[in-house]
């Protein structure tokens, strides 16, 4: 597989994707990554890209979300297909060691019971956050996109953006679809501050194979 890459060492993104589904090799269906590195200086706040995305063709999985909310809003995050939905009995359980969700939600209503469990959502990358769309009131929307698969992403220490894009099952066409409107939306993203180049690579990978890089 490296050999295959290293003959081309960068590809159109149709190209990349042709490349990457001959690595499906596994019995398990891998998953598609995409890594872009930003010529973005990750110490100033005004340089930071962070967002969320619901892709065209989600990413092949359900994620299992949690909602903290009290009334009504409970109601609708279950019936919108909520994992889980509760108050201070929803925190105690946590607090006890439960961490089996993808995504935490909560009403602005309930940060002051959320709140103290920062220490144990926020390593996880699960706290809730209203820049991530994730402290709302609008529950049942925001449940219906993340089991439809949106995807949250921030860039890291190194200035890189990481998300998952779908499945290596999915059809090709799928594929380069989801990862164009994952890279529309990040060059979308530039902050002001940046100076110079702001997008300096961009990397797809399956889970069990060598990264293919895209041309820009």
């Amino acid at each position: 597989m490296a050999e295959k890459v290293k003959e081309k060492p960068e590809v159109s993104l149709d190209e990349a994707v042709a490349l990457l589904k001959t690595f499906n090799t596994t019995k398990f269906d891998q998953s598609v990554e995409i890594h872009m590195r930003l010529g973005i200086d990750n110490k100033q706040a005004d340089q930071i890209v962070r967002g969320s995305i619901v892709l065209p063709h989600g990413i092949g999985r359900s994620l299992r979300v949690i909602v903290f909310a009290k009334g009504d809003k409970i109601n609708e995050a279950t019936e919108a297909g909520a994992d889980e939905a509760g108050g201070p009995e929803l925190a105690t359980k946590i607090k006890d060691g439960w961490t089996d969700f993808d995504v935490c939600i909560a009403t602005p209503d309930m940060m002051g019971v959320v709140g103290p469990l920062g220490r144990v959502l926020g390593p996880r990358g699960l706290m809730p956050s209203p820049r991530a769309g994730t402290v709302t009131p609008d529950v049942a929307q925001t449940v219906k996109e993340y089991k439809a698969g949106k995807v949250e992403f921030r860039n890291d220490s190194g200035g890189n953006v990481h998300a998952v894009v779908g499945k290596l099952s999915f059809d090709a066409p799928k594929l380069v679809e989801n990862i164009q409107a994952f890279i529309d939306l990040v060059m979308g993203m530039k902050p002001l501050a940046v100076k110079g180049q702001y997008l300096k690579g961009i990397t797809i990978t399956a889970t069990m194979s060598p990264g293919i890089k895209v041309a820009a």
